[in-house]
């Protein structure tokens, strides 16, 4: 499996272990700080967690501060945790949908020779972003894939978008 592949199966799993440390975190500060504080220990956690959680946890560890009993203990890291798993949730979809993943998509079906894949996906880019380079490219699995009427027709488009040719 190429790292590039790895990588795209490591970040969500990594994103997702990033907001249940922090929701941890949130839940554990709000016992010991104000609201913002603890909302602010929190987020750090969430973008910075392998420099931040050591340095919380150190905190609360050498500065012992009593323990305060709250009422809707669970409501605000519960919440809290929600709004991090839905955010996270909305990135994915988006980057999903984002015209690199299709033609990152692309790439991988063309190392594969799965054309129609290929096909499939630069269509989808051209879609969302008109650009001369990926009409190349569309043309090119076209070829490949004997479309050779729509592989004139998308090479004249790269050309005239000012993709020079072969």
């Amino acid at each position: 499996m190429p790292a590039g592949e790895l990588f795209e199966l490591i970040r969500p799993a990594f994103l997702l272990l990033a907001g249940v440390l922090s929701t941890w975190v949130v839940a554990s500060a709000r016992k010991r700080f104000s609201i913002v504080i603890a909302l602010a220990w929190a987020i750090a956690t969430l973008f910075l967690p392998f420099v931040v959680l050591p340095a919380y946890l150190a905190m609360i560890l050498l500065w012992r501060r009593p323990l305060r009993s709250r009422r809707w203990r669970w409501l605000l890291p519960l919440a809290y945790g929600v709004v991090v798993i839905v955010a996270l949730s909305f990135y994915f979809y988006a980057d999903q949908q984002s015209v690199d993943a299709h033609l990152a998509r692309a790439a991988r079906a063309k190392l594969v020779e799965d054309h129609p894949t290929a096909i499939r996906e630069y269509r989808r880019a051209l879609a969302l972003e008109d650009n001369a380079h990926t009409h190349k490219l569309l043309a090119t699995e076209l070829a490949k894939d004997g479309q050779l009427n729509e592989a004139m027709a998308e090479f004249r488009l790269a050309e005239q978008g000012g993709e020079p040719g072969r």
